[in-house]
């Protein structure tokens, strides 16, 4: 604002919002002077810079105000965890695809989990064939962004809501 501009030459908008043309920045600071008002650079990187008068104090608080409604307009996206053991019962399995369905029209990724204990690793492609189910049966509100895949004792698969 003001002497902080240092481009030569600068577009100026009055406070009315009617442009005034392409002038020196000198001359439009002496425009903002006879207007009482500040010189505000609004699009420095416009060739010329675009700068409008007007007061300074009002132009920060509507940057304040837009960059709170941009917030409040801003979803935040949770990852909710569905876990099981590849030996769930039918009854189980299908209260585990509601939760994540609920999940899922919430708007937040599912983490679908699968843990091993001791030797149930050896049946990884059992624990993979339930995945598979459960993205089949999740098919109509989300999408698979992760297939599923081993780590460590656990086996994964990230499911997205649809768009």
């Amino acid at each position: 604002m003001n002497e902080r501009i240092r481009a030569p030459r600068v577009r100026v908008i009055d406070p009315d919002g009617q442009q005034l043309g392409i002038m020196s920045t000198a001359q439009a600071r002496a425009e903002a002077e006879r207007y009482s008002l500040d010189l505000i650079e609004v699009a420095p990187d416009a060739d010329p810079p675009v700068c409008r008068i007007m007061d300074y104090g009002k132009y920060k608080f509507q940057q304040e105000k837009k960059a709170r409604e941009a917030k409040k307009k801003q979803q935040t996206v949770e990852v909710k965890e569905v876990k099981m053991r590849y030996k769930i019962d039918e009854h189980d399995y299908q209260v585990r695809v509601n939760q994540a369905k609920r999940f899922l029209k919430d708007g937040d990724k599912v983490k679908a989990t699968i843990t091993f204990r001791g030797r149930e690793s050896q049946h990884s492609e059992l624990a993979e064939d339930l995945l598979k189910r459960l993205a089949t049966d999740l098919q109509e509100v989300g999408e698979v962004q992760q297939q599923p895949q081993k780590e460590g004792r656990n086996m994964i698969m990230i499911v997205v809501p649809k768009k």
